[in-house]
């Protein structure tokens, strides 16, 4: 499976936002928007930070 764990680093510390992203897309105002493969959406206000594919992790940073 080619799916990662989104994760927003808030205060210092990855805090986990979504496993099974399947897809992440920007949106207006420095949004984004991440889906599983699920379904299952969340919108937060962040930048990229980090993405790891061989462990298939996203950091996002709050912004």
């Amino acid at each position: 499976m080619c799916e990662a764990t989104a994760y927003i680093l808030r205060n210092g510390q990855e805090e986990l936002l979504l496993p099974d992203v399947d897809l992440i897309e920007p949106e207006e105002d420095g949004l984004l928007r991440l889906i599983s493969i699920f379904g299952e959406q969340r919108v937060v206000k962040a930048d990229f930070l980090r993405l790891n594919l061989a462990d298939h992790k996203v950091i996002l940073k709050e912004t």
